[in-house]
This record gives structure tokens, sequence and C-alpha cells, in this order.
């Protein structure tokens, strides 16, 4: 699944388990870190001798990260919280609430399971000016509370999490020295990209390194280009729709959308031709651009794919990124599709909801950011903790989004969109069949899911 590729340090350990309380990793009112907003919370905080129990996907060196953060509040309130992280969460958590042992806290990255354990009555609504925090303090806040909005138990709409730790998918990758040398500009509109494609294929250089081989989950990566194609050729409305099903899959918006795709896969366009595109493994793809002379230009994929490039490839130097563009007359300034976690409250406590409101302080989220894999739409955080220029420029990203819109294919059924979804891309990709071909049988799929 595309939500569950771990990015930056969480690479280099995987693992499950308990992770225990831990020192401080940065000592207080040092460094460039919002302390003040950690000492306002602590006067208003406390929960001496409580303890509340935390479960998330995150083990091995993230389930660390995850630990070094929960420190400070552990040291703000007084209170002790056990975190435990499973490879296999989304099965851990339905069974934990269906047996009335759920932790107090689940850190969902599936908006779909969080939106039913919601409907089941599983998950505690958060407070409404909750909702109104992350409008004001989020960018693109209505996206957020909108992606976090479901309807409850009791038939009515509620906030039910809160988002953190957010990945960016709107990113095209490209080595600056290849571009310079041969004269290219990255791009600032989308059709500056189609216009540079076109460019580079007129001098005789390949522009595009694409691979959707992923073994049993082949094709994914094409619908990343899809969604994010949607997103620029649609409205977020429409976007929303098709992701529900209430704007099918045959319908003009989507096939435009594919057909778009498409133009990125004529020939001359990418490394190997549209057959070999399809079967090369997306963890191979970018290997292109570091061949000599180049095999390909640009390659687009989100924030874990330098974990995918040469040993010692330092980003922002020896390869760097750009923002997916968007049309120069669209509605939308910036939209950016990506994917992330929610913290929602699944076994409520006083303890529990003061964890949630920790997490709206700035240097909760500077604590992860500083030792890297961590980007937030927090408007609060001071962009000096970041360790690089290049992670501070991929949170720019999140930050200038007026648009963010979670990963489609992760918010549709799971026959859909890590099923026909995938393996139609896959057919488009090799061109044995059109847009409007790919779209209809996506569609026939998911109505014989509504039958």
């Amino acid at each position: 699944m595309k939500t569950t590729l771990y990015t930056g340090a969480a690479m280099l350990a995987l693992g499950t388990g308990m992770a225990h309380a831990q020192d401080l990793v940065f000592e207080k009112g040092e460094g460039a870190f919002t302390w003040e907003s950690l000492e306002e919370f602590a006067s208003n905080h406390d929960y001496s001798g409580q303890s509340i129990d935390i479960t998330g996907p995150w083990t091995g060196a993230d389930a660390e990260l995850m630990e070094s953060v929960v420190a400070y509040f552990e040291d703000a309130t007084g209170a002790s919280v056990n975190y435990s992280g499973s490879d296999s969460f989304e099965q851990d958590i339905v069974i934990s609430t269906e047996a009335n042992s759920a932790p107090n806290i689940a850190v969902f990255p599936q908006p779909g399971l969080l939106a039913d354990l919601a409907e089941r009555g599983a998950i505690t609504p958060l407070e409404p000016e909750t909702a109104e925090w992350i409008r004001e303090n989020y960018s693109a806040g209505d996206s957020w509370v909108d992606l976090a909005t479901f309807e409850g138990e009791d038939g009515e709409e509620h906030l039910f999490a809160f988002p953190y730790k957010i990945d960016v998918k709107s990113l095209v990758w490209y080595v600056p020295e290849q571009f310079e040398e041969a004269g290219y500009e990255v791009p600032e509109t989308y059709q500056g990209l189609k216009d540079l494609t076109q460019q580079m294929a007129d001098d005789g250089v390949t522009p595009w390194c694409i691979g959707l081989g992923s073994g049993a989950a082949t094709g994914w990566p094409a619908t990343d280009w899809v969604e994010d194609l949607m997103l620029r050729t649609a409205t977020p409305e429409q976007y929303d729709a098709w992701v529900s099903n209430d704007l099918p899959f045959d319908s003009p918006e989507v096939v435009n959308a594919i057909e778009e795709y498409g133009y990125f896969l004529q020939d001359g366009f990418v490394n190997g031709g549209r057959e070999a595109a399809a079967t090369t493994d997306f963890r191979d793809a970018p290997s292109g651009l570091f061949q000599f002379p180049p095999e390909c230009y640009m390659h687009k994929a989100a924030t874990f794919i330098p974990t995918f490039f040469p040993e010692g490839t330092e980003v922002g130097t020896d390869v760097d990124f750009f923002y997916f563009p968007a049309p120069e007359d669209g509605d939308i300034e910036q939209p950016v599709l990506g994917a992330g976690t929610m913290f929602a409250i699944t076994n409520d406590s006083e303890t529990a909801r003061g964890f949630i409101d920790f997490l709206k302080t700035p240097l909760a989220h500077e604590i992860w950011a500083a030792q890297g894999g961590l980007l937030s739409p927090h408007t609060g955080i001071n962009p000096e903790v970041f360790e690089t220029d290049a992670q501070r420029s991929l949170n720019d990203i999140l930050l200038e989004a007026t648009t963010f819109r979670f990963d489609a294919s992760d918010l549709m059924p799971g026959e859909i969109g890590a099923g026909a979804f995938w393996t139609q891309m896959v057919e488009f990709t090799t061109g044995s069949q059109d847009a409007q071909a790919t779209g209809e049988a996506i569609q026939s799929r998911w109505d014989q899911l509504s039958n």
C-alpha cells in the first residue's frame, strides 16, 4: 500500500513492541524550538499520576521518534504515555475496539478505516473548537477539517481526528547539474511542465523516468499521477465526488485526467517506452536520473523516494525536487496531493484529550521535524528547526498549499483503490486500452460492488 511506505529514519529499522519513555532529545530552552508553546501548555495541563496508551503504525526508528515527542508531553504534564507500534495496526485496532480494549488514542494512516470506526461509535468526537483551531492554524485548514470529519454513530458529522505528520506526493525530482548543463529551467505552470517535456524530447533526450512495478501492488504510481492531475484539471469538489463514486470513473473529468497522464507516455517521453514504464520496479525507476549520460531527466514521486536513490546521494545538492505545478489559469493556486496520519481518541479520558491539545503546539511538530522525516501544515512551526534546506523546502510546499487532498485510491474501497484502479492503469500505461476504456473498466468493477 502506498501509505505504508516508510520515509527517512523509518527505513533504518522496523520492529514491533512497546516504546518506553526516554530523556528529552533537545534540552529545553535551547535551539530554534518554540519553547514558549510548551511552557504555556504545561501551565494549563497537569496530569500527574495519570497514564494513557497510544497505538499506531510507527515501528522501529519511527517509534523512537514518536517517543521522543511523547517525552515532552510527559515532562510538561507529569503523565506517562505507553506507545506501541504495529505493522498490522489496521487489523489490531479493529480487534481491540470490538473487544472493548482499545487504547486511549489510535494513530490512523487510513482515513477510510477511521471513518468506518467513527460510524460504529468506536471513536470519540473532538471538541468543535478543535476544528476551528485547525482552520486557523493549518495551511489549507478547511481541507484538513474536511478530511477528519465523518458521520458518527448519531448520524451527525463531527471532527474525529487531528492530522499530524504529512507526506507530500506532488513532487518532481531532477538533477540540478543536468538541468543547468542543458539549459532547462524548473517550470512554474502545468503547461510549462508539458512544454519542458516536449523540449527535452525535441533535444533528443528522454524527459521522464516512470516505473509502476511493485509486486502485487503494481500500478499504484500511475494512480498518483491521475490523482495529481485530477486536482489540476477538475475542482476539489469533483475530486471528492470521485472518491465517493458520485463522480464515476468513466465521467469526462476522470477520463480527461487519465488522458493527461497519457500525454507523458508518448513516444520519446518515457525511459524505455510505455511497456518498460509498466513493468519497471518503482524503486528502480529513478536510477535513470543518475546515469551518465542521463537515461531520463525527471521523476514524479513522493517524499519517500530518496530512500531508493544511490547511496550517498544528497538531496538539495546531487538531486532536488520541484512542486508538480498547477495550471496558470486554474481556480486553485497550489493544490497538494499527499497522505499522512491522524490521531483519534478510541478510549476517552481527560489525559487523552490533553494529548490532542499538546499536538496543537508547534513544539510537538518541531521535535520530530528537527530529527528528520516529519512535514507539517502547522503554520506556527519555526522553519529553522529543519535540518536541511531541502526539508524546509518540502515543508514550504505543504505550507503554501491552497488545497490539500488525501491520496484518492487510499480512500476508495480496497477492491477499487488497491485493485481495479491499479491493474487498469497498467493496461492504460502499456497502451493496450485508451482512457475511456480504462475508466469504464474500473467503474464496472465499482458498480459490481454496489449490487
